[in-house]
């Protein structure tokens, strides 16, 4: 039975994806455990450190062993870690001679943590390409409707006119230094660990340094530097990526919620029968993908300070704080690989309604357009007498229920300075998106950049 929806059968697709629950599954963990020990006998008798026959058999027994979970639940429980229990069954599989040069040189720590590191990477990889994939859709909404006005909100209320294609490139542009910020970070994230049992490696002698720079050469990571056993700033790094890409989504997700109000009526999850249904409201479609992504967005942000606490650690092995990060690495992996399979979802899907956009910037009587009158004023009589007037308009507008054109052909003081012709141009929100076409050919060239 899943206590944690992220890992229920039933609950699992809105909470996480089954490719990146693979990645970090536990048997994945224990794989990849035996993949680091197989590596290590391979480079060992390379460097001539154990004999090749050795190496051999380990890495037969690494790819034909079968664990008794059953087992490796005893010894964790009365040992703290797995990879007691995982040795002792590799050894075993390899046989009496070979199985003397399992683990040679090595602690625990140092297959737990090179077989995560192998975890990230996996993990990384999978999120870089949804994190495209979420972009790719964006970039051609924002290309799309660069030209397709909206009202512009601030603090909920009508402010000026926008475009939806701005919209989407201001969606778009943080995803883009996302896929900048990740692949900057891979390789303090993807880093072989491997420093024996007080990170001096003595135990190999002077050649513990040149084991864990070919080490890392085969199992693709990143060698080199000091053994990292109480400086764990990779994988903390890792998930405060996953808690900002979450972040970025999560704007998205509030956005859409708000333009799918029934008040508003712009945008639109896309729709399928039944999604989004209510038990008892039959005209419900309520926006699933976006809740799910909030919902993704603030567990992972909750992840972060877990990992970041969890840095202050003791002397040459921690007695505690490490123990978190396989409660909060995993977890935030999952979620934040669900958010992003919701964004695409939303991104490829939505439904824009242009009509009702242009309908909602009528919906305030011209009072949408209250700074570019002002900005038409403002060269005729200085900026801040023409706001005072403009003001004064818009408040007489709202008392008697007059749009902004009217208030302000009835107001003496701007009627002497803006003939009827001026002020139809300075009240069409379609002549006031300013740079709106620069700003969303910045995004879409830096997103065709990382789309490469």
């Amino acid at each position: 039975m899943a206590i944690h929806p992220a890992d229920s059968p039933i609950f699992g697709t809105l909470y996480g994806t089954d490719a990146m629950r693979t990645v970090f599954d536990e048997r994945a963990l224990f794989q990849r455990m035996l993949d680091v020990e197989a590596a290590l006998a391979r480079c060992e008798a390379r460097l001539g450190i154990i004999p090749a026959e050795a190496a051999e058999a380990i890495t037969r027994a690494a790819g034909d062993v079968v664990l008794d979970e059953g087992a490796i639940a005893k010894s964790v429980r009365n040992v703290g870690y797995p990879v007691v229990a995982v040795v002792r069954a590799l050894s075993r599989a390899a046989g009496d001679e070979a199985g003397r040069y399992t683990h040679w040189g090595a602690t625990t720590q140092d297959i737990l943590d090179t077989a995560v590191a192998l975890q990230v990477k996996s993990g990384l990889a999978l999120v870089r390409t949804s994190l495209v994939a979420v972009i790719d859709p964006l970039a051609v909404l924002a290309d799309r409707h660069r030209g397709t006005v909206m009202v512009g909100r601030t603090h909920l209320q009508h402010a000026a006119p926008i475009s939806f294609g701005l919209k989407c490139a201001v969606w778009l542009a943080p995803l883009v230094a996302h896929v900048e910020r990740l692949d900057q970070l891979r390789p303090r994230a993807e880093r072989v660990q491997f420093g024996g049992a007080v990170g001096t490696l003595a135990s190999l002698g002077t050649r513990g340094a040149e084991v864990g720079d070919l080490l890392a050469a085969e199992l693709g990571l990143e060698g080199g530097g000091v053994p990292w056993h109480v400086a764990r700033d990779g994988f903390v790094e890792a998930v405060g990526f996953l808690g900002l890409l979450c972040g970025s989504l999560s704007k998205i997700a509030t956005d859409v919620t708000l333009l799918g109000q029934t008040e508003v009526a712009e945008v639109f999850e896309p729709y399928e029968e039944g999604r989004g249904g209510s038990s008892t409201m039959p005209q419900k479609r309520n926006p699933i993908a976006s809740e799910y992504v909030l919902a993704a967005a603030r567990t992972v942000q909750a992840m972060v300070p877990l990992m970041q606490n969890a840095m202050a650690q003791d002397h040459e092995r921690a007695t505690g704080p490490w123990q978190v990060e396989p409660a909060a690495l995993p977890q935030a992996f999952v979620l934040a690989h669900g958010a992003l399979e919701h964004a695409r979802h939303l991104a490829s899907g939505l439904r824009i309604d242009e009509a009702r956009m242009r309908k909602n910037t009528e919906a305030g009587g011209g009072l949408l357009m209250a700074e570019a009158v002002m900005m038409e004023l403002a060269p005729r009589v200085g900026r801040g007498e023409a706001h005072h007037l403009v003001e004064q308009a818009c408040a007489r507008a709202l008392a008697d229920g007059l749009d902004l054109a009217e208030a302000l052909r009835r107001t003496p003081e701007t009627r002497a300075h803006l003939d009827d012709a001026t002020v139809a141009r300075a009240t069409d929100p379609g002549r006031y998106l300013g740079s709106t076409s620069a700003f969303i050919d910045r995004v879409l060239s830096g997103a065709a950049a990382v789309s490469r």
